[in-house]
């Protein structure tokens, strides 16, 4: 790995002129759009978002109804997903979100996989039929905090009471500091064959401002070994808007990601939310982020660089090689986002296991406590540690399609009568002015997102977000849109 990537100083000082020079054309009118919609917006990875959910109506008894329902229409035919949330750090990166806990006392782990199987097992009586699973996804936190021992006993607990559908998708993601390739060789030998790595920014000086040190030799090997043991599609997360990242970082990260060719990557917005999580992202100062037309900047030079390196755009913030089922997804139309992001498989139940997990059933929300402690006890009760949730009504389940088709394929339609919904004139009144930015084409029963508009789809999706509109926040909820 050592000398695998090359830098030819000469080149880059010419690369980032002709990159500046590129965006400056069409930087006085980028500028003016970026001024006007760049507000605070949801992310939609749900709908209604998680700040609307009605709790009034939400019980225990009413997720339990709602799962089983989902579970009789789905299992059999699709399969149902889990999401594991595995909540230990060893240290703390000042721009996650993630709900974590903070230690390096790997005593942790054992009684944590044990809750959670005990939580799978509780499941598992409520469904009644053995589940098919057809995806999993290891999060954090930091899955690979976790020995591959309890790892293995933690995938093995799952499967005593369930099996694997014919096409399955499991993936994790690795800290590239503390992924070893065995840890590689035992999730792959247990059905994994997907996993992504947290690469963020490869500049020192944002390494050192968002805690998180990890050098391009660490992303390169396990990224190797990863190709090396067969895992088929293998990811990057990059995140654009950092603390004091310039044009040069993003250059220089999007350089050396391309010399290792992930099959795919998530190129973020950061996500600033202070005001939600605590000391967790105060460390640094707000004035040290990039905001507006340079934070775009960012965004637009690392998207012409994968551009150029045969990557694709696919939905918001994410790139994929042609080779990659994220790609051939977005390409037949079957591209899905849930709260686990992106995925190539969609099912319509997914149940969410460990602290903070959300669960999906199509029908409603549920979500974990978020404290570890209150965790374990519910537990110790039996109970399922879900402590509030949603019940989508008729209205809610229409705007998630329209919501859903805009995120995973830039367009939607009302065309069949089970699609549209009384506020569509007042939705297209609203998106009228976009339209006359360029941003979007409206047709007679639909619309359609341009490439000029791709980067305000946020946007975009709010003027269909009814619960959004009916009562405006009075605090501070969500990071800004560009």
């Amino acid at each position: 790995v050592k000398g695998f990537f090359q830098y030819d100083n000469y080149h880059f000082n010419i690369r980032v002129g002709v990159l500046h020079l590129s965006m400056l054309n069409n930087s006085t009118m980028k500028n003016s759009l970026i001024q006007k919609y760049n507000v605070p917006g949801p992310r939609y990875t749900s709908y209604p978002t998680v700040p609307y959910w009605d709790e009034s109506d939400f019980s225990e008894e009413i997720w339990a109804e709602t799962l089983k329902k989902s579970f009789i229409e789905s299992n059999s035919s699709e399969g149902i997903s889990l999401y594991i949330h595995l909540p230990f750090c060893e240290s703390l990166c000042t721009f996650c979100g993630c709900n974590k806990r903070i230690t390096k006392n790997h005593s942790v782990e054992n009684p944590y996989i044990e809750a959670v199987l005990k939580e799978w097992t509780l499941y598992c009586k409520l469904l009644g039929e053995k589940p098919i699973i057809k995806e999993i996804h290891l999060g954090g936190g930091t899955p690979t905090f976790f020995s591959t021992t309890n790892l293995e006993h933690l995938i093995n607990g799952i499967f005593i009471h369930a099996k694997k559908a014919e096409e399955y998708e499991f993936s994790f993601e690795g800290h590239p500091n503390n992924t070893s390739h065995k840890h590689l060789q035992k999730l792959y030998d247990l059905g994994f064959k997907r996993v992504s790595f947290g690469v963020q920014d490869y500049s020192e000086k944002v390494q050192k401002a968002i805690h998180r040190l990890q050098p391009f030799h660490n992303v390169a090997k396990v990224s190797l070994w990863a190709k090396e043991i067969g895992y088929t599609s293998i990811g990057h997360d990059i995140i654009f808007g950092l603390p004091f990242q310039e044009i040069e970082d993003v250059i220089d990260t999007i350089e050396k990601t391309n010399s290792i060719q992930p099959d795919r990557l998530a190129f973020y917005s950061y996500a600033h939310v202070p005001w939600i999580k605590g000391n967790g992202q105060r460390g640094f100062n707000d004035e040290d982020i990039p905001k507006d037309d340079k934070k775009r900047m960012l965004y637009e030079t690392g998207k012409k660089l994968l551009f150029e390196n045969g990557y694709h755009e696919i939905g918001m913030d994410h790139f994929a090689l042609k080779t990659d089922t994220l790609y051939d997804a977005f390409e037949k139309g079957a591209l899905h986002r849930n709260f686990m992001g992106y995925s190539s498989s969609k099912t319509k139940l997914m149940i969410g296991l460990g602290v903070s997990s959300i669960s999906d059933s199509w029908y409603s929300f549920a979500q974990n406590v978020k404290s570890l402690e209150e965790y374990y006890q519910l537990l110790e009760r039996n109970k399922l540690p879900v402590y509030r949730g949603h019940l989508l009504t008729g209205e809610d389940l229409i705007i998630r399609k329209h919501i859903l088709n805009l995120m995973c394929q830039f367009e939607t339609s009302w065309k069949n009568q089970e699609a549209y919904f009384e506020e569509i004139p007042e939705v297209l009144n609203q998106l009228k002015e976009m339209e006359n930015d360029g941003l979007l084409i409206i047709k007679e029963n639909s619309i359609a997102v341009t490439e000029k508009g791709k980067p305000y789809v946020r946007n975009i999706c709010m003027a269909f977000d009814l619960r959004l509109k009916r009562k405006a926040p009075e605090t501070e909820l969500f990071s800004m849109t560009i």
